[in-house]
Protein backbone atom coordinates (compact mmCIF):
# COMPACT_ATOMS: atom_id res chain seq x y z
CA UNK A 1 0.00 0.00 0.00
CA UNK A 2 2.73 2.48 0.96
CA UNK A 3 4.76 1.53 -2.11
CA UNK A 4 1.79 2.24 -4.39
CA UNK A 5 1.25 5.65 -2.81
CA UNK A 6 4.95 6.45 -3.14
CA UNK A 7 4.94 5.46 -6.83
CA UNK A 8 1.83 7.58 -7.43
CA UNK A 9 3.47 10.55 -5.68
CA UNK A 10 6.65 10.19 -7.77
CA UNK A 11 4.60 10.04 -10.98
CA UNK A 12 2.89 13.30 -10.04
CA UNK A 13 6.30 14.89 -9.42
CA UNK A 14 7.58 13.68 -12.79
CA UNK A 15 4.50 14.95 -14.63
CA UNK A 16 4.98 18.37 -13.04
CA UNK A 17 8.76 18.69 -13.44
CA UNK A 18 8.74 22.47 -13.80
CA UNK A 19 6.69 23.02 -10.67
CA UNK A 20 8.79 20.54 -8.71
CA UNK A 21 12.12 22.07 -9.75
CA UNK A 22 10.82 25.61 -9.21
CA UNK A 23 9.56 24.76 -5.75
CA UNK A 24 12.84 23.14 -4.75
CA UNK A 25 14.85 26.07 -6.08
CA UNK A 26 12.66 28.55 -4.22
CA UNK A 27 13.01 26.57 -1.02
CA UNK A 28 16.79 26.35 -1.32
CA UNK A 29 17.11 30.07 -2.08
CA UNK A 30 14.90 30.92 0.89
CA UNK A 31 17.09 28.83 3.21
CA UNK A 32 20.23 30.47 1.81
CA UNK A 33 18.81 33.97 2.27
CA UNK A 34 17.88 33.20 5.87
CA UNK A 35 21.22 31.58 6.73
CA UNK A 36 23.89 33.53 4.81
CA UNK A 37 22.12 36.73 3.75
CA UNK A 38 20.65 38.26 0.63
CA UNK A 39 23.78 39.47 -1.17
CA UNK A 40 25.76 36.27 -0.63
CA UNK A 41 22.78 34.31 -1.93
CA UNK A 42 22.50 36.64 -4.92
CA UNK A 43 26.20 36.06 -5.66
CA UNK A 44 25.69 32.28 -5.55
CA UNK A 45 22.67 32.50 -7.85
CA UNK A 46 24.56 34.70 -10.35
CA UNK A 47 27.58 32.37 -10.38
CA UNK A 48 25.29 29.38 -10.86
CA UNK A 49 23.49 31.09 -13.74
CA UNK A 50 26.80 32.04 -15.38
CA UNK A 51 28.03 28.44 -15.10
CA UNK A 52 24.80 27.17 -16.62
CA UNK A 53 25.02 29.71 -19.46
CA UNK A 54 28.61 28.82 -20.33
CA UNK A 55 27.89 25.10 -20.04
CA UNK A 56 24.90 25.43 -22.35
CA UNK A 57 27.01 27.23 -24.92
CA UNK A 58 29.69 24.53 -24.71
CA UNK A 59 27.04 21.83 -25.15
CA UNK A 60 25.93 23.60 -28.34
CA UNK A 61 29.52 23.44 -29.65
CA UNK A 62 29.92 27.21 -29.57
CA UNK A 63 33.36 28.78 -29.30
CA UNK A 64 34.03 29.79 -25.68
CA UNK A 65 36.48 32.53 -26.76
CA UNK A 66 33.77 34.26 -28.82
CA UNK A 67 31.36 34.07 -25.90
CA UNK A 68 33.88 35.63 -23.51
CA UNK A 69 34.73 38.36 -26.03
CA UNK A 70 31.03 39.23 -26.31
CA UNK A 71 30.69 39.42 -22.52
CA UNK A 72 33.95 41.22 -21.74
CA UNK A 73 35.17 44.23 -23.74
CA UNK A 74 38.41 43.82 -25.68
CA UNK A 75 41.55 44.98 -23.92
CA UNK A 76 43.27 48.13 -25.14
CA UNK A 77 46.98 47.60 -25.32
Amino acid sequence: MAREKLMEFLQVLIRNKGKTIGTLMGFIIAILVLTIGFFKTLFIVLCTWLGYYIGKKLDNQENIREIIERILPPSKE
